[in-house]
């Protein structure tokens, strides 16, 4: 039974894909290890996870392939699993993530009047998914149960779109420089909670590059106002103030890059010494080995890396956290750490509010009990604050929150590079391929 059909608990797939010998294998491809014949066999894994109706396998216009499973929780909506990587040049796909969904919605008024959270309150899937239709969906249609009584319904939009120039360089031709459009798988899920109706959006570029995000659109709620210093004038005159509000998102990305993976953080700082021209920065790696919340700083990122993983020039394979713009919301503690990272439990299924009955009541602030990690599990807190304005009237133009999960020596050179290009590695040749 695929996972996008009705299942009684007790049928329901492990929800850990766990590393056999063949996956492993496919993780050291790249690597000059003879193992290249088992490399397939993920492949098949994946397949029988996923079931017929719960693949989705794409080839983007510049030759690389993404490959995942996916299905629709009743809590956390658009679920994405096993999803795996192959460039163009590579002779397998890579596996990326175990699983990546939203874990909580918390929503605040700042009149102190409402706080709601979406995803445990409510939900993503059920009755709160909606079937795609008209021009809400740029390509092809999937179907899926999506919770108790709702039966199946066409809730996934998969499309390939363009994104813009992927690269430039002036070449040896000064008429014809090295130049591609690149472009996106894009996965999309609608879910209406009140009068927002929010989008769940992966796009999974020709790069590697994974832009998670989650848009809010639909209306302004008709009878949420309040003072001119909690809100903002909407409508004639001054007499309606839009009340202020936060949209703050967890994500539960679960890595899969390979086996006993680790977390590393960086921060680059002025030395306050000065070289000839400019001021002198160095940068310094700290592993986080146990379970902890962190905030960002100037220069700070963070990167899981698979050290037996690794590519054609022999470095570790790795993803590294781009969290880009975000507003904490200091009400709650659990609400304030930018990132946490924890070892996986299967029980740690919600940010905040947790509803396993396996650890009921919990919060990313009870998982960090110091446990050493080799499953890394990353809770991504993206907030927004919504000031409202008068064009968010009606409906509201879509506004957008979300990270980039960036690759960092995934590959040994950009996937997407023309061939004569490919000599140019290191620091032992020119820019024409020349030692």
């Amino acid at each position: 039974m695929h996972p996008n059909a009705r299942q009684t608990p007790a049928a329901r797939r492990p929800r850990k894909w766990r590393w056999g010998a063949a996956a492993v294998a496919l993780a050291m491809a790249g690597t000059g290890a003879a193992a290249a014949p088992a490399a397939a066999a993920p492949d098949r894994d994946r397949a029988e996870y996923c079931g017929d109706n719960a693949m989705v396998e794409e080839k983007l216009p510049n030759g690389s392939r993404w490959q995942l499973c996916w299905h629709v929780d009743e809590k956390t909506g658009l679920v994405l699993e096993k999803v795996a990587f192959r460039g163009k040049r590579d002779k397998a796909l890579l596996n990326v993530l175990d699983s990546i969904t939203l874990a909580q919605l918390n929503v605040p008024y700042d009149s102190g009047y409402n706080e709601w959270n979406d995803i445990t309150s409510y939900g993503f899937g059920g009755s709160y998914m909606e079937p795609m239709d008209g021009d809400d969906c740029e390509g092809k249609r999937r179907a899926a149960w999506t919770g108790a009584g709702e039966g199946s319904k066409k809730v996934l939009c998969v499309s390939k779109q363009e994104t813009g120039l992927a690269y430039r360089l002036q070449g040896p031709s000064p008429t014809k420089p090295y130049a591609k459009m690149g472009h996106d798988l894009v996965l999309k899920t609608i879910s209406k909670v009140g009068w927002y109706e929010y989008l769940t959006e992966y796009r999974l570029a020709d790069d590697g590059q994974i832009s998670v995000r989650l848009g809010a659109t639909g209306d302004l709620a008709p009878r949420d106002y309040t003072t001119p210093d909690e809100g903002w004038p909407i409508g004639p005159g001054q007499s309606d103030y839009s009340v202020n509000h936060y949209h703050s998102a967890f994500w539960k990305v679960d890595f899969g890059i390979g086996a006993n993976q680790k977390v590393e953080q960086y921060d680059t700082a002025p030395t306050g010494e000065r070289g000839r021209r400019s001021a002198i920065y160095k940068t310094k790696k700290k592993d986080i080995t146990t379970e902890e919340n962190l905030n960002t700083a100037l220069r700070r990122w963070w990167r899981v890396v698979a050290p037996d993983s690794r590519n054609a020039d022999d470095h570790p394979r790795s993803y590294e956290l781009d969290l880009g713009a975000s507003d904490a919301y200091e009400a709650h503690p659990e609400t304030m750490p930018d990132v946490t990272f924890t070892q996986y439990k299967p029980c740690e299924k919600f940010a905040t509010f947790n509803q396993d009955p396996e650890c009921p009541g919990t919060s990313i602030l009870d998982y960090t009990d110091g446990e050493t990690m080799t499953d890394p599990v990353a809770w991504v807190r993206i907030g927004f604050h919504h000031i409202p304005r008068d064009e968010d009237q009606s409906p509201m133009p879509v506004h957008w929150q979300g990270f980039e999960l960036v690759p960092r020596d995934f590959s040994a050179q950009n996937p997407l590079i023309p061939d004569d290009r490919l000599p140019v590695n290191g620091d032992g040749v020119d820019g024409n391929g020349t030692a």
